[in-house]
């Protein structure tokens, strides 16, 4: 097994249906990757398989309590041989992003990912046992199992074999800063909409050229707080291709279009 992923949640059926789908479940099949989902109440100790209580201090809603938690990320522990990397999930935690990704791809062959519910996890689970939290963003969920099915799927992706080649990922938005380019299938007309004729020359060359201008264009148009970070190549034609973008972008300032 190359890497292995644990997820501890109230909802083990939902987020394994989830993750045993598609390219994932193909890639766990030929034993390249496994997800495995752990149920928070099965390591209660009461009879109500009670995981929450009332938060010190006062306060609406619950927490959830640090025992099962910690019991379960315990015995999750103790089947692998080793201290796991762990991640919550958390809107406290730093925003992932594709450079996240990559680093827990590479830097780990094993992670708990652990879902938080209610008002949130006693404090004390988190200092013990915890080392990242992570956030998809500024906003809040109703639980963690979506970030972590994004993390799981997001990572899961980038391990060698799951997909068919590094090309498949590597030319995607945010791998080297862009966005990704417009892509079009069959048919070459739909709803008189026309397939860029560039795309159907043949001409791989030009089309690699069409398709970073349109990524440098998008990027700078939809996200331009990526689009100032980043560093292009100092090349001859790579000046000329920011060149050319440049002078069309000062067009559209004056009605025309990009």
């Amino acid at each position: 097994m190359r890497y292995w992923i644990d997820i501890m949640t109230l909802f083990p059926d939902t987020v394994g249906d989830m993750m045993n789908e598609s390219i994932l479940g193909r890639a766990q099949d030929r034993g390249i990757i496994r997800v495995e989902t752990h149920q928070i109440r099965d390591y209660t100790k009461n009879k109500q398989c009670q995981v929450d209580d009332y938060p010190y201090g006062g306060g609406r809603g619950c927490v959830m309590q640090a025992q099962p938690l910690y019991d379960c990320w315990r015995f999750i522990n103790k089947a692998h041989g080793e201290r796991v990397h762990t991640i919550f999930l958390s809107p406290c935690g730093k925003t992932f992003t594709q450079s996240t990704a990559r680093r827990l791809a590479a830097d780990y062959d094993k992670l708990i990912l652990v879902c938080g519910h209610y008002e949130g996890v006693d404090q004390r689970f988190i200092d013990e046992c915890v080392d990242e939290e992570i956030s998809l963003g500024d906003f809040v969920l109703t639980g963690g199992e979506i970030p972590a099915m994004a993390v799981a799927d997001a990572v899961c992706r980038l391990i060698p074999g799951v997909l068919p080649d590094p090309e498949c990922f590597q030319e995607e938005s945010h791998w080297d800063g862009l966005l990704e380019y417009p892509q079009y299938s069959r048919p070459e007309v739909w709803r008189g909409r026309r397939v860029p004729s560039i795309l159907l020359s043949g001409d791989h060359a030009k089309i690699a050229r069409w398709r970073r201008k349109q990524s440098i264009i998008r990027t700078r148009l939809r996200r331009p707080d990526m689009y100032g970070k980043l560093q292009f190549q100092d090349t001859k034609q790579e000046r000329k291709l920011l060149a050319e973008i440049e002078e069309e972008w000062e067009e559209a300032k004056n009605g025309s279009e990009i």
